[in-house]
Order: C-alpha cells, then sequence, then structure tokens
C-alpha cells in the first residue's frame, strides 16, 4: 500500500516515514503544501497523512482543493491544534481521521489500517479469502489456519490483490505500493513475487490477465 506523508518537521517526519516503512507501506514524505497538491492530483497513493501547519500552502487548504477535484482517498489529518473548532473545520473540509500531536504511532499505525479498511468496503479487520486469513494488525498471513511465511514485498503484493478482489491491478500498480519515489524499479519484480504466492498459497489464486495485469476473483 502506497502513502504520502506531509509533514514539515523534519525530526517528526523521519520518524513517522521510518514506523510506516517498517509496517510495509511504500512511503513518500513531502514537505510543503504546494507539493503536497501535486503529488496527490498526479500520483496515485492509498491515502495521505496531513500536516495543518504546512509552509507554502495551509494543511486544510490542500486538502479543499484535492477534495474539489474529486480526489476520495482517506485522509488523516496530523495537528498540534487541538481545539474542537480546529477538528471540525478540518472533518468539514473532507478528512477523514483527526489526531492530535503529540500522538502514539502505534495509534497512528491503526487509525491508518481503519481508513483503508474502510476505503476497501471492509468492516472486519481482518481478510478471509477461503482458507486464506490476513491479519493486517501483525502482519501474518495463514493459510488452513497454518502460518505462512512472506517476504514484505509478498505480503504487499498479496494485500493489494485481496484489497481489490474482482478488479484487475496492472503492474505498475502494484510496483507503486513496493517501492518508494526514486527506488530502482526490478524489471520482473511483480512477476517474481506472483510466482512466489502462488507456490505458497495455491497456484489458482492469482489470475494472470495477459496485457493487463493480474488479479484475484471476488
Amino acid at each position: 500500500m502506497r502513502l504520502l506523508l506531509v509533514e514539515d518537521d523534519a525530526l517528526l517526519g523521519d520518524g513517522i516515514r521510518n514506523g510506516l516503512k517498517q509496517q510495509d507501506f511504500a512511503v513518500e514524505w513531502l514537505r510543503d503544501g504546494e507539493s503536497a497538491v501535486q503529488g496527490l492530483l498526479h500520483e496515485h497513493y492509498d491515502a495521505v497523512v496531513l500536516d495543518l501547519g504546512l509552509p507554502k500552502k495551509h494543511g486544510l487548504d490542500v486538502l479543499r482543493e484535492i477534495r474539489s477535484k474529486g480526489k476520495t482517498l482517506p485522509v488523516l489529518i496530523l495537528t498540534a491544534q487541538d481545539a474542537v473548532e480546529d477538528r471540525v473545520a478540518g472533518l468539514d473540509a473532507g478528512a477523514d481521521d483527526y489526531l492530535i500531536k503529540p500522538f502514539d504511532l502505534d495509534e497512528l499505525y491503526a487509525r491508518i489500517r481503519a481508513l483503508l479498511r474502510r476505503a476497501a468496503g471492509r468492516a472486519e479487520p481482518k481478510i478471509v479469502y477461503g482458507e486464506i486469513e490476513i491479519d493486517p494488525a501483525a502482519h501474518q498471513v495463514t493459510l488452513a489456519g497454518k502460518p505462512v511465511e512472506l517476504s514484505r514485498r509478498e505480503y504487499s503484493v498479496l494485500l493489494e490483490l485481496m484489497q481489490n478482489r474482482g478488479r484487475v491491478m496492472s503492474r505498475s500498480r502494484l510496483e507503486e505500493g513496493l517501492y518508494e519515489w526514486g527506488e530502482q524499479v526490478e524489471s520482473n519484480t511483480v512477476e517474481v513475487h506472483v510466482h512466489h504466492l502462488r507456490k505458497k498459497l495455491g497456484s489458482n489464486l492469482i489470475r494472470t490477465m495477459r496485457g493487463v495485469g493480474y488479479m484475484i476473483d471476488k
């Protein structure tokens, strides 16, 4: 899953980015509001963690602009402004959740998982498909009740396909969830991960749609 972090505080931003990477997210970190608008309008992200007190463009203005352009991805606001009217303004501008600084990173992770779960139309925290069960909070996958060891990127590909069952996911879309901006993308990386997932979870789990991408049936 690919997240955008918009935070101008270098120390806090670095801590959040590193923590999210350990949670198996691909994270792009931007530090001002204008860059955030351009990124959100021209790139795909599964969710955005948005500070309010940003240089060049205030976070609420960023939020209003992307919502006016039809961007519906989940937005979690981070801010030190804890007055009720500030929270109301953020939610009314289109935010999906609000977290007051200082905060615990585990709470941030849980709120992001909840936003992604709702965006995918799920109420249950775990994803169950036949004998396969994914626990996003624990980053665990089981098959018929037995743990399955997956690499970080194998897990990311599986989660993206499971979150979008019934939809064809292009190779480029899957790659976006594996690599951060500026990282070198290996030409056959998705094919390799899909091959490994089929060996570990069943050869018929992931369908190849030639010339288009991959999918898991709904």
